[in-house]
This record gives structure tokens, C-alpha cells and sequence, in this order.
């Protein structure tokens, strides 16, 4: 599945203000069998979305019609747990380009970064900045500019650095996966097996 080139998103923002949301709360075990990335976008948080017979919780936020967008804002310590990478396809799956929250989980901060999903992460103040502008109004707009590694309240509102691996930061802005990464300097490769053999 190819990676979309990421290097500016302005969207509003579905708020999942829970701390501590481990991997198998993104996507229960149950769901994965598959092994590739299609279709984990409809079990995202399965457990919280749906009740036992299948129909939708109203009260769980990706049910409610009032939030939407392509930026997921999570509590603090997001993506912890089993080591999963069906967690990113899920979020991904589901139409996620980031994720924004005060600390991720490690393994799941890679797992994003390696599914072309941009884990953006903020100051708990930041962070509670943006839950409270979500709520007063859901159609409030966050920019992420990947380039200047800069995450933004619009339309006026406070902004905030945020860190990231510069190899990953270059394969996000260019779509690359680690082989299409390779394959785009594979010219510089040969020159240098040549200079060096």
C-alpha cells in the first residue's frame, strides 16, 4: 500500500481525550488475522465504537457526527502496550494522517512513522489547549507543517515545534517507505560501491 507524501495538513480534529490507550483498545487481538494493512479502519477502537451486537455507541466519539477530520488528538501515553502494528494501519485505515498527543508509546511512535502516520508530540499544556478549542468548537482547525516541524491553532492561535527523526521526516515528505527510500538513491549507492571496491 503506498505512503502519501505528507509535508502540510490543515484539518479539524476528532478529540479522544483518554490517557494511557494501549494497542489493543486501537484494534482488540480478535481483529488480527489479516496481514495486510485493508479494511483495520473499520475495527479502529472496536470495543468503545461498537456495542455487542454490532450497532454503533452514540455516545463514543467516532459515532458523533460533530467531529471529523484527519488529525486524531489523544491523551497522554498513547499506543502503549504489545508492539502491534496493526494499531498504525487501523488509525491510518481509518483516514488518520497524524496523531497528536503529550507522549507515545515508543514501538507505536515507529510503527506510525514506518505507515506514512505522522505521531505529533506536544507539551500537556499544548495539548490541553487543543482539547479545549475542539470542544468549545469542533470545527476549530489544526495546521501540521511536517517542514518546519510546527503544529498550529488556527487561525491565530498558538503553535508549537515538535521533534522528529530527520530520516523519517524525509522519507514522510517524499511518500517513501525504507525501500523506496533505497531505491531513490540507488544511483548514489552504486557510485559509492564503485569508488570503494
Amino acid at each position: 500500500m503506498p505512503i502519501d507524501k505528507f509535508v502540510k495538513l490543515e484539518s479539524t480534529c476528532v478529540p479522544v481525550p483518554i490517557e494511557n490507550v494501549d494497542t489493543d483498545q486501537i484494534i482488540p487481538a480478535r481483529f488480527l488475522k489479516a496481514t495486510t494493512r485493508e479494511g483495520f479502519g473499520d475495527n479502529l477502537f472496536a470495543d468503545w465504537r461498537y456495542d455487542k451486537s454490532g450497532n454503533p455507541k452514540k455516545d463514543f466519539v467516532l459515532n458523533d457526527p460533530t467531529y471529523s477530520g484527519k488529525i486524531l488528538v489523544a491523551g497522554q501515553n498513547f499506543g502503549s502496550g504489545s508492539s502491534r502494528e496493526h494499531a498504525a494501519w487501523a488509525i491510518a485505515g481509518y483516514g488518520f494522517k497524524a496523531v497528536v498527543s503529550s507522549f507515545f508509546a515508543d514501538i507505536f511512535k515507529n510503527n506510525s512513522l514506518n505507515n506514512g502516520l505522522l505521531p505529533v508530540q506536544v507539551s500537556k499544556e499544548f495539548l490541553e489547549e487543543l482539547f479545549q478549542a475542539i470542544e468549545k468548537d469542533p470545527a476549530t482547525k489544526v495546521e501540521i507543517d511536517l517542514e518546519n516541524q510546527k503544529i498550529t491553532l488556527q487561525p491565530n492561535g498558538p503553535s508549537e515545534s515538535f521533534d522528529i527523526n530527520p530520516y523519517k521526516k524525509k522519507c514522510m515528505l517524499n511518500g517513501f517507505d525504507d525501500i523506496d527510500y533505497l531505491l531513490n538513491i540507488s544511483n548514489e549507492i552504486e557510485t559509492w560501491e564503485k569508488a570503494n571496491s
